[in-house]
């Protein structure tokens, strides 16, 4: 199966043919606001493209990859929401790692047709209320208010990471969650036809949860698909040289700058390549390199 990633940017929203696919591990966001820094994958409920500071908060206090993750906090007016690109057919997998400490709520709700930006959110309810510890009174349990929906087979550890899968199968208007490696019944789709997005929000003082490495993608999916392609640059800061490791033949290394514009371009053919960024002027860049059928990401500075 094809794929091609979004890795978290905020300038590059690309849209395809089928569905929007996002790989998401939070390290290319400044800490803070999210605000507008990647406004077609993560709004809010007033759907303003950032304006109001109500979506999610980037944070470096915990994380299941790298150094940041997302943070939806309790009682403080946030409900962000994650998009999903609106899908009208096919089936999807949406994976995250979630964190949820001792005493506190996590909960999510599957929204249906989501509105273009600019236009608050109403509420299409595919799903129940689903809340994982509600209110902190079932500390490892799972809810969904959804009256075809059962995950009283699942159960969620607090104080680490945890790997949740949604499978979603739009044609026949179900969706299931996997947990520990147990999976739930399917449950019907409550308001509509569509897959439109994830609300995270944080209803009351008892919620903190914090969401890291999102994958949303066509089909069936493991929790191990994330990392499909093994890639890591160095140094980062660049000054040069800029050290691509693979371990299969990079096909094409293609270099932007922070108005989105290509400035360097190689189609190498090795493993491990390497890319002469010496040119270049002091900043930011993305860097886009592409191993077989999947094209990743990664943010440098020089």
């Amino acid at each position: 199966m094809k794929k091609i990633y979004l890795l978290a940017l905020a300038l590059f929203a690309f849209t395809y043919t089928n569905a929007q696919i996002i790989e998401d591990d939070m390290e290319f966001y400044n800490l803070g606001e999210m605000g507008t820094q990647n406004p077609t994958v993560w709004t809010s409920w007033t759907n303003d493209g950032g304006a109001s500071n109500d979506g999610m908060l980037v944070v470096d206090t915990q994380a299941s990859s790298g150094d940041q993750s997302l943070l939806s906090p309790g009682d403080e007016g946030r409900d962000p929401v994650l998009l999903l690109g609106n899908q009208t057919s096919g089936d999807y997998s949406l994976i995250w790692n979630f964190y949820i400490p001792t005493g506190k709520e996590g909960y999510l709700n599957i929204q249906g047709q989501t509105p273009p930006v600019g236009t608050a959110f109403s509420g299409v309810f595919n799903s129940g209320n689903i809340y994982f510890n509600e209110a902190n009174g079932n500390p490892n349990g799972i809810t969904d208010s959804n009256p075809t929906s059962d995950l009283s087979g699942l159960t969620f550890p607090h104080d680490e990471w945890f790997s949740v899968l949604l499978y979603v199968d739009v044609d026949a208007l179900t969706y299931s969650f996997t947990i520990g490696g147990v999976t739930s019944p399917d449950a019907a789709f409550q308001d509509d036809a569509v897959l439109g997005g994830i609300n995270y929000f944080p209803g009351a003082s008892v919620s903190e949860m914090y969401i890291d490495d999102v994958l949303f993608d066509d089909g069936l999916l493991g929790a191990n698909d994330f990392d499909t392609v093994a890639l890591s640059v160095y140094p980062n800061p660049v000054q040069d040289i800029l050290n691509i490791s693979t371990k299969e033949a990079v096909q094409n290394i293609s270099v932007y700058d922070v108005l989105g514009k290509l400035v360097l371009q190689a189609q190498p053919g090795t493993v491990s390549p390497t890319i002469d960024m010496g040119a270049l002027s002091s900043g930011a860049y993305m860097v886009q390199v592409t191993v077989g059928n999947t094209t990743k990401t990664v943010k440098v500075i020089k």
